[in-house]
């Protein structure tokens, strides 16, 4: 089977206007060495206010990153100064863009075992986001959060499986971000954010400080892998004996990103289950998003990255969406910076109705002349 969806942006086809968009700005998963940016209002007081019909704002939770080397927090502000308002408004979106979120601040978090690094300060930064983004759905918003490193999956997919249990995530990255906090070899907890959430990992994974509240949501069958090609020894160990279905790379050369896809819905979503794309921007090949924190070679190219996108978004059942990695301090130019946040935002733009045949707001009908043309006689007569 092969799914494929109205190309309008799904909740624009509700014309009650009880569905929209709402895009999330978040601060640090840890201490933020600069103020937040903050949000003139925060996220609670604006969602207890009623829509009017049709509106599609958008929040983007940045939430932060944990690497060792910092800049990941500024890509929310790059991705937003790369025109991503502008081109989901010519999409037919209104927006509406939330600031940026504020987390509690831990001031003293200590290693977690001689290793996992701020333990306190990305569980407790988690619980708000999922928070936040649990009154979103609720309230009948899509959610798109805009970090920070993959480490905020933990929070957005928390809080969207409390309303939509039977939630599927597809996760496209170069890395399968499954280790546990005993196989991990870092300690950074962007590369651990799939254990916490998989049921079947429950009895692996230690009850770190400031993750007390998290509750497995995802079983096994329920997520599926694109673009793998870095994987750690425990993370493949746990891909085979858990039976997740990932397609790496070389599945992607094998089959093509057509195959890929068809077979990713066939998988997840038979009974039209609600779909949370988790996107790393290192999924794609460096030479396009070169401005981010684990570049691997040998990506996926500009072509498959849109499709992946387009083809959830043709399903109709994109219901969250997280956007991560882009860091623009690690760019070696400036054109490097805005080549990799720009590519963010044709992802943003693509899985919510942005086509290659022209990513233009819905056209229904042809314009007609306003007056009948001028006969022969009236035209020779002018001139």
């Amino acid at each position: 089977m092969h799914w494929r969806g109205n190309r309008r942006c799904r909740l624009q086809r509700r014309e009650d206007g009880s569905g929209c968009f709402v895009l999330f700005n978040g601060c640090n998963l840890q201490p933020c060495r600069a103020p937040c940016a903050g949000s003139p209002g925060s996220l609670g007081p604006d969602l207890a206010q009623p829509l009017p019909p049709s509106r599609l704002p958008f929040v983007h939770p940045t939430a932060t990153g944990l690497e060792k080397r910092k800049g990941v927090e500024y890509g929310p502000a790059a991705i937003r100064e790369a025109g991503l308002m502008k081109r989901l408004s010519s999409l037919g979106c209104q927006l509406k863009d939330f600031g940026d979120l504020s987390f509690t601040p831990v001031p003293k978090d200590d290693l977690y075992n001689n290793l996992i690094v701020n333990p306190r300060s990305v569980g407790l930064a988690n619980q708000e986001l999922a928070e936040v983004v649990s009154r979103a759905v609720s309230s009948g918003y899509s959610c798109v959060t805009m970090g920070g490193d993959h480490s905020l999956a933990i929070g957005t997919i928390s809080g969207h499986a409390r309303h939509c249990p039977d939630l599927c995530v597809i996760w496209v990255d170069a890395h399968a971000d499954i280790n546990t906090p005993l196989t991990t070899s870092s300690g950074n907890l962007h590369g651990q954010p799939v254990s916490f959430l998989l049921r079947e990992l429950q009895d692996k994974v230690p009850q770190l400080p400031g993750f007390s509240w998290i509750k497995p949501c995802i079983s096994s069958p329920n997520i599926i892998y694109i673009g793998l090609r870095d994987v750690d020894p425990p993370e493949h160990f746990i891909l085979k004996n858990y039976d997740i279905q990932y397609f790496s790379m070389r599945d992607i050369d094998r089959l093509g990103i057509q195959k890929v896809m068809e077979q990713t819905f066939d998988l997840l979503i038979g009974k039209q289950r609600p779909i949370h794309l988790s996107f790393d921007i290192d999924a794609f090949d460096p030479t396009l998003a070169p401005a981010t924190g684990t570049p691997v070679v040998g990506g996926l190219t500009y072509r498959e990255g849109m499709y992946i996108t387009e083809e959830i978004h043709n399903t109709g059942l994109l219901s969250a969406l997280d956007l991560v990695e882009v860091n623009p301090q690690l760019a070696a130019s400036e054109e490097e910076a805005k080549a990799t946040a720009g590519l963010a935002v044709d992802v943003i733009a693509s899985s919510f109705g942005q086509t290659r045949e022209g990513g233009h707001i819905v056209y229904d009908h042809l314009p007609t002349p306003s007056s009948p043309d001028e006969s022969e006689s009236e035209e020779r007569v002018r001139i």
